[in-house]
């Protein structure tokens, strides 16, 4: 029998060292290698650039984790999408994204893409909207986000997948708000698999990296002479530091979701008070995607984010997001620890406001990144900031 996913946590990548009997693998910090003779290297490494022993751990573990044969390793989410859009999509190609994307994506595409004459089509519905998107011979891959960032809006994989192969296009995935412990993209049928590591696979908000992991030769011989050839790679420690990560990520997930649960429940429950005006959670009955929740991440399980409009606007939005005793206010996701913030003045802040809004991002939207503290210490928290943020007092002065 294949090794269950906590399994694969644990021992993918890793071995005790063959030297020592070292149980965790020592940190690799030589930049190079000595040769027995000239290219000819004594063990698997010449430059640690090219290839080191904790990437190349690091990099299987993960690629045993997305169900893939290959993983390759960046130095941070955007360099992932840099070079994987720089490998699968030449000069003068066409790529159809989701427009719900994250911040950075989004400006990859509108501002950074064109200096290599790559044009982005955006639609809100990827499955209704892609033949008619299509541009035969240029039109290279989908891009898919989801759940998407911030309003957690779900693409059916499979679906996508098969219009891909339909018009003979790559299907890429980002998947790190739920990471491979909820979801698994190549098993739907995506060439592509994307993570910002820095967010749930690293779980510890000390590391800023990246990762995609294909199954097809390829695909993972461009992606790897890319790699190799910019250089835009993690160092020995944070590779390392990622890798130890890795192996509670399933603990970490699976408690955060619980608690975002909770916490999407409750918000929904002050609807009718009118102190919220809509929550977004993949977790609940009431989301527009549930049904294909249900079929695409493990056990219907909602994730560890959660964003919700506020009742009184941008201000009520802000009082909030001061207001939490355990929710710290600051950018990134997906470690241990509770996060907030409002995407419309932070992590969406460089897309035009016309464009957030089409796809409900408006200034009243917060995001919340759930951690693993109590339960009950985090539902307590959101109700009494909400309290705070909406009540009367704060609307007259507000």
């Amino acid at each position: 029998m294949a090794p269950a996913f906590a399994t694969r946590a644990v021992h993918a990548g890793a071995s005790p060292d063959p030297v020592t009997g070292a149980v965790i693998s020592p940190i690799s910090l030589s930049t190079t290698y000595k040769q027995a003779a000239p290219a000819v290297p004594i063990g698997s490494y010449e430059y640690s650039r090219s290839s080191n022993p904790n990437r190349v751990e690091f990099e299987a573990a993960v690629a045993a984790l997305e169900n893939g044969r290959y993983g390759l390793a960046f130095s941070s989410g955007s360099a992932t999408t840099a070079v994987v859009l720089q490998a699968l999509a030449p000069p003068g190609s066409h790529v159809i994204s989701g427009a719900d994307v994250y911040g950075g994506t989004h400006r990859y595409f509108t501002k950074v893409a064109q200096s290599h004459a790559l044009q982005v089509s955006f639609t809100t519905n990827l499955v209704r909207d892609i033949s008619t998107l299509v541009r035969p011979g240029s039109t290279r891959l989908i891009w898919v986000e989801t759940p998407s960032n911030p309003t957690l809006a779900i693409t059916d994989i499979a679906a996508v997948a098969q219009l891909a192969r339909q018009h003979d296009l790559l299907l890429v995935v980002d998947n790190t708000f739920l990471s491979p412990y909820l979801q698994t993209p190549l098993a739907l049928g995506a060439d592509v698999v994307v993570h910002s590591v820095t967010k749930f696979i690293n779980g510890h908000s000390d590391v800023v990296m990246g990762v995609a992991v294909v199954n097809d030769d390829g695909l993972h011989a461009n992606l790897a002479f890319l790699q190799n050839a910019i250089g835009a790679v993690p160092s020995a420690f944070d590779s390392w530091l990622a890798h130890r990560g890795l192996k509670t990520l399933h603990l970490r997930v699976r408690a955060a979701s619980e608690n975002a649960l909770r916490i999407a429940l409750a918000l929904a429950d002050q609807v009718p008070s009118g102190k919220v005006l809509q929550v977004n959670y993949p977790g609940l009955k009431s989301h527009p995607g549930r049904e294909v929740v249900k079929l695409q991440h493990r056990n219907g399980s909602g994730g560890g984010m959660i964003s919700f409009r506020i009742a009184g606007g941008i201000n009520a939005a802000s009082a909030f997001t001061t207001a939490t005793r355990y929710f710290t206010l600051a950018e990134s996701l997906g470690g241990i620890e509770s996060l907030i913030e409002i995407p419309a003045l932070m992590t969406h802040a460089g897309i035009h406001e016309a464009d957030r809004q089409k796809v409900g991002v408006y200034d009243d939207l917060i995001r919340l990144s759930v951690g693993i503290e109590d339960g009950d210490d985090l539902v307590n928290d959101i109700l009494q900031a909400l309290d705070r943020a909406t009540g009367d007092h704060f609307l007259e002065i507000g």
